[in-house]
């Protein structure tokens, strides 16, 4: 069976993405920050779909914690897909750039870009013996558009962009897809932006879009939910 892991794994995006991997047969590894939180989500996916699912509690930021998680894949028989979905916001609320403290901005960049590179570094020995290794960075509109407030976070995430494109470059016999999944209702989005009442859409619904880059296999490059669902249907 195919192996993937995923971070921030526990709610929202990365749990959607793991139960849609784990109803097509996948095996996973799933790590995120709050321990109970991801073990009762690592037994629901392997309970509803009988896959193997290892839960491996940590902070992305942490080598050591990165190391465990490619360490269970390799348990599990290798490595083919590596999701880099946790985040850090570096301010919660978000605020506008003149009263973001740097070390907010230093938090968002260790999260989103330094331990994305370093868990590609960790997990590349197994992506490139896989038949199909595929890296999938997620992204966000703020890394192409300039949103008030969210500079500190879209600047992390444009510089994760740009990661992935060059190690889509260096690393020609993988697929390395960065997706933006646009509008979703998360805690994420709460946490930036508390108060913000107008509905949006459930991270299940943009589950599609992920599934239809992996069964097509499009060429390395940057991708929108929006989009990806549009060809889905």
């Amino acid at each position: 069976m195919p192996v993937a892991v995923i971070t921030g794994a526990s709610k929202g995006l990365g749990r959607a993405l793991a139960a849609a991997l784990a109803e097509r047969g996948w095996d996973l590894v799933l790590g995120a920050r709050t321990a109970s939180v991801l073990e009762e989500s690592a037994r629901h996916i392997g309970t509803a779909y009988g896959t193997r699912v290892v839960a491996v509690a940590g902070d992305v930021t942490d080598g050591g914690h990165r190391t465990e998680l490619v360490a269970a894949a390799r348990g599990l028989g290798g490595l083919d897909l590596l999701v880099s979905n946790a985040s850090a916001l570096g301010a919660e609320p978000l605020v506008r750039l003149e009263a973001l403290s740097l070390d907010g901005l230093r938090a968002a960049l260790e999260t989103n870009v330094v331990a994305a590179l370093g868990l590609v570094q960790e997990a590349l020995p197994l992506l490139r013996a896989a038949e199909a290794g595929t890296v999938i960075a997620v992204s966000s509109d703020a890394a192409a558009e300039a949103y008030e407030t969210w500079g500190g976070y879209g600047a992390s995430k444009a510089a994760l962009d740009h990661l992935a494109a060059v190690l889509a470059v260096e690393e020609p016999q993988l697929r390395v897809w960065t997706v933006d999944p646009g509008d979703m209702q998360t805690d994420l989005y709460a946490a930036a932006v508390p108060g913000d009442d107008d509905p949006r859409p459930s991270p299940h619904s943009v589950v599609p879009g992920f599934l239809r880059l992996l069964d097509a296999r499009p060429v390395s490059g940057r991708y929108t939910a929006p989009a990806l669902l549009q060809v889905a249907r």
